[in-house]
């Protein structure tokens, strides 16, 4: 029988006979063999990004669901996005096989649970955005909740790191990640975890970037919450507008902590015409600080 790729074991990779630098050597090897493995699908995770920003334009809510390992790289993403974007935590679900740990016992026989499968695809509405993951591409929970969304009308992203798979067949958009056997042969939390993982990060920074939450590579729609992220938001007031820290500082203050307004407050306008001019701009910044130096100019 031949086995799926993320069954194989990679080749001259007898770890328990190495050395541990080299050991290690060649677990870094398949970890960045991993993550290139995406460089030939930018096409599919540049339109599933397009896909997750126009729902959360919309009135629709990105979901994830996932088993195990793949489970956990969605949660990663998931957790940082309202941080990061300011997406409301309303707007981002969760779905994973028998729920989210939280003491490090994740049972594996929730991933063939089509029961819990089927409560979740009674959740999904229309206008929403499903990323699904599985490694293997034929894991039961997440390919159930695919089938079942694509009977509903949901728009589907499917990430599997084998091609042909019922996952990746139910999708609208599928992104299939070859991923090299793993230098642990099975151990899909490695290589193939990795490569999924980097591929969320890359669809959800490319949508934060599409929704207007990005300028110069800064995240202009961040919650600060903490000392770190306010001081960060300062650092990126005065970084766009070119005004002093103390500056920044008042205006983010005028603003309620929006960096995305302060910047425009920063730069002249007053706190209600900062926020029409967003508004006038679907909330990107560039177009709309263009518009009020045109304004001024005038």
């Amino acid at each position: 029988m031949t086995l799926p790729r993320t069954e194989q074991l990679t080749a001259d990779t007898a770890l328990d006979r190495m050395d541990g630098p080299a050991a290690l050597s060649r677990m870094i090897d398949v970890q960045v063999a991993a993550v290139e493995s995406l460089r030939p699908v930018t096409g599919e995770l540049e339109a599933a990004a397009r896909l997750v920003a126009s729902a959360l334009v919309g009135g629709g809510r990105l979901v994830y669901a996932a088993a195990g390992s793949s489970g956990l790289m969605a949660l990663a993403d998931a957790a940082e996005l309202p941080g990061t974007f300011g997406i409301a935590q309303g707007r981002i679900l969760l779905r994973m096989a028998g729920g989210v740990p939280v003491d490090g016992t994740m049972p594996g026989d929730t991933e063939d649970d089509t029961e819990a499968a089927r409560a979740v695809v009674a959740e999904l509405r229309a206008d929403d955005v499903l990323i699904v993951l599985s490694a293997s591409g034929t894991t039961p929970f997440p390919t159930a909740i695919a089938e079942g969304a694509k009977a509903r009308g949901t728009r589907i992203v499917a990430i599997a790191c084998n091609p042909g798979t019922p996952l990746l067949a139910a999708a609208d958009v599928a992104i299939c990640v070859e991923t090299p056997p793993e230098a642990l042969a099975g151990s899909t939390r490695m290589g193939a975890g990795t490569a999924q993982k980097a591929a969320l990060n890359l669809i959800s920074t490319r949508a934060g970037i599409l929704l207007g939450h990005v300028h110069d590579g800064m995240m202009v729609n961040l919650v600060a919450d903490n000392a770190k992220l306010r001081a960060r938001a300062m650092h990126i007031v005065a970084s766009v507008t070119g005004v002093s820290d103390d500056a920044a500082a008042h205006a983010l203050d005028r603003a309620g902590g929006a960096v995305k307004r302060a910047c425009l407050i920063a730069s002249g306008a007053a706190p209600e015409a900062a926020q029409a001019l967003l508004d006038a701009h679907h909330q990107h910044l560039r177009p709309a600080l263009g518009a009020l130096i045109a304004q001024q100019d005038a």
